[in-house]
């Protein structure tokens, strides 16, 4: 069961579906947030269902909801086995088995194959201390297996069946529709070896990238092209951190003649012109930039390694290159950051040509090396936050007040979109651009709903 809010398919779990259904376990899936069930209609499914076991996908948007479900499907089936998997259990396992008695195991990690393991020795009735990378309740103490390794040869995995979900789904911009085809996503490698210390991807993939061969990713993207998609983002850890084998997969698209248009994320220090022209010969639409910060004290602190300038020259590529829309992704509300650091960081957007800033306010939850600084500081009551995280300016002493970081970002989205020369801008690039016409062609119905997302984006934290 999937239980984190997002447009995207729940790749994780339809990975970890794949590999029990080539087993011969039978697998349903239901995708709450996606098919809008409520808490009632989500017991009755899986009461319908009538499961062995009930898998949960956990991030932080579900810790609190995944346990609430958890205790009712239990007090109607005391037999079943509850398990938690994902990032959130991942790194709270012993406090979900302390504070929710009805949870009976936490999937730690990668979820594939400590999942089948996991089904088999419960089907055996045997030890679950053979399995890895699990975390249990037995004879009233808890009890942790060893870490179960990454999967290295990620090739081997079965592709993930989309169907499972029976849902559609899309990629937005702050409200606005981007995909006018049928869309999905997909990942080319998982991890990244950079130690971003707002990031939980270092702790979760042990700092380590492994990327799937060029054959095998464009073996899924063509049977995704004969089941009808046609737009894809990436949603890889760290998609163009290796420009050859990128520049490869372009080629490759474009050799086996492949129409379709696709979108990704990338850090800016891993970048050139000509991995960037590959990628928009082959069909790369939306490019997102991980920039952070206009001022270096502020990246340093997020061991983000890198400079301004190098975002100003990944940006400058990628627009020669011809990327359709560029996103450039901000964070302001460090825990010492100055208001003159946070107005710099905006005035630093501006700079930028980029089409969409995606400024947010920093939060911090377990699993992250800045969570881990302000519990050692005695800044954060762990046993209080663990389950909701925390957002900086809001819940800790911090130079500017959470009203007033609010406030400048609000004010910096409202001049941004009204300025005369950005408005010019964007509307001769959509003018050239049959990507973006038809994005706002496929929105004009729900203008109002894109008009109050943005309006609302500093909420978003």
């Amino acid at each position: 069961m999937y239980m984190v809010p997002t447009a995207w398919p729940p790749l994780g779990i339809l990975y970890c579906a794949g590999v029990l259904m080539n087993e011969g376990i039978e697998v349903s899936i239901l995708d709450q947030p996606a098919k809008g069930f409520s808490l009632n209609q989500t017991v009755s499914w899986v009461k319908k269902e009538d499961p062995d076991i009930l898998g949960f996908s956990v991030l932080l948007s579900a810790a609190k909801e995944a346990p609430k479900i958890a205790e009712r499907v239990k007090a109607e089936n005391p037999n079943i086995t509850i398990v938690f998997g994902n990032y959130h259990a991942t790194f709270n396992a012993e406090r979900i088995l302390k504070k929710y008695p009805f949870v009976d195991v936490v999937a730690r990690g990668e979820g594939e194959y400590s999942g089948l393991e996991l089904a088999r020795c419960l089907e055996k009735e045997e030890n679950l201390n053979e399995v890895q990378g699990i975390t249990f309740r037995k004879a009233g103490k808890i009890i942790s297996t060893l870490d179960r390794p990454l999967i290295k040869k990620v090739d081997e995995l079965p592709f993930p069946d989309r169907n499972l979900t029976g849902a559609q789904y899309t990629s937005t911009i702050f409200g606005v529709k981007v995909n006018t085809k049928k869309f999905t996503t997909l990942v080319s490698s998982r991890g990244c070896p950079f130690r971003c210390s707002f990031c939980g991807i270092k702790k979760f993939a042990r700092g380590m990238w492994r990327p799937r061969s060029v054959e095998n990713v464009i073996e899924e993207l063509e049977f995704l092209q004969s089941e009808g998609y046609e737009q894809f983002l990436f949603a890889d850890d760290n998609f163009t951190l290796n420009a050859k084998r990128v520049s490869k997969l372009c080629r490759r698209m474009r050799k086996d003649g492949m129409d379709i248009e696709w979108f990704c994320d990338s850090r800016v220090d891993h970048v050139s012109y000509d991995m960037f022209r590959e990628m928009v010969k082959s069909g790369c639409r939306c490019l997102f930039f991980g920039i952070e910060s206009g001022n270096q004290r502020i990246l340093d602190y997020y061991k983000k390694g890198i400079t301004p300038e190098q975002s100003e020259r990944a940006v400058r590529k990628a627009r020669k290159a011809g990327v359709d829309i560029i996103v450039g992704s901000f964070i302001v509300g460090a825990p010492d950051e100055t208001r003159r650091e946070i107005v710099n960081t905006l005035r630093f957007a501006n700079k930028l040509d980029i089409d969409v800033p995606d400024v947010n306010i920093l939060g911090a939850h377990t699993g992250i090396d800045i969570w881990n600084d302000l519990v050692t500081k005695g800044l954060i009551d762990e046993e209080k936050y663990w389950e909701t995280g925390v957002c900086i300016p809001r819940d800790l002493p911090t130079p500017v007040p959470y009203e007033e970081v609010r406030s400048l970002v609000y004010e910096y989205f409202r001049a941004f979109y009204l300025r005369p020369k950005q408005l010019l801008t964007e509307i001769l690039r959509t003018s050239k651009s049959s990507f973006r016409i038809a994005a706002i062609l496929n929105n004009v119905a729900n203008f109002n709903q894109f008009t109050e997302t943005l309006s609302q984006a500093i909420r978003r934290d």
